[in-house]
């Protein structure tokens, strides 16, 4: 069995980056946002969409939703 990463957050949100595929993002207040990530770090990422591009912090956010389907297996062997 793989060791799981020391942490899937941010795992995950590398390779959402990496495959530049739109999602959605809903927000702790129940705003939805919609684009593509273009970078994250510890503390916030950039959504872009239509030529604009929004800081989002981390703790700000509920749920990230990619487009299309995600393996955790996927991620993690990449």
């Amino acid at each position: 069995m793989a060791k799981p990463p020391s942490n899937l957050q941010e795992t995950f949100l590398v390779y959402v980056v990496k495959q530049q595929s739109p999602v959605t993002v809903f927000l702790t207040n129940g705003v939805k946002l919609s684009g593509v990530l273009t970078f994250a770090d510890e503390t916030a990422f950039t959504l872009s969409r239509d030529g604009v591009t929004q800081l989002v912090y981390k703790h700000a956010v509920a749920t990230v939703m990619p487009a299309d389907a995600v393996s955790i297996h996927e991620i993690l062997n990449n």
